[in-house]
C-alpha cells in the first residue's frame, strides 16, 4: 500500500526534526512528552493491525524519542 510509505516518510522526517531536542539542553515538558510518545505507540500498535509495516516501525521510532525526552526531563530536574 502506498500509504505505508507516505506515512513511513513522513516519521521519518519526524524522527530527523527530533534529533537536535534529544542533544540540547533545554527539554519540552512532561505533560507534553509522555502523552506524545504514547499516543505515538498506540498508532504504531494500530499501523501494525493493519500491516503497516513501515509507518508501525516509524511511528514506533518517533514515540520512543518523545518518551526519551521525558526521561532526560525527569533526569534534569533531579540535578
Amino acid at each position: 500500500m502506498w500509504q505505508d510509505y507516505v506515512l513511513f516518510l513522513v516519521q521519518i522526517l519526524f524522527c530527523f526534526t527530533l534529533m537536535p531536542m534529544l542533544f540540547a539542553k533545554s527539554k519540552p515538558p512532561l505533560s507534553s512528552s509522555i502523552p506524545t510518545g504514547i499516543g505515538l505507540l498506540v498508532m504504531a500498535g494500530a499501523y501494525a493491525t493493519l500491516a503497516l509495516w513501515f509507518a508501525a516501525v516509524g511511528s514506533f521510532v518517533v514515540g520512543m524519542q518523545w518518551l526519551v525526552l521525558a526521561y532526560q526531563r525527569t533526569n534534569l530536574t533531579k540535578k
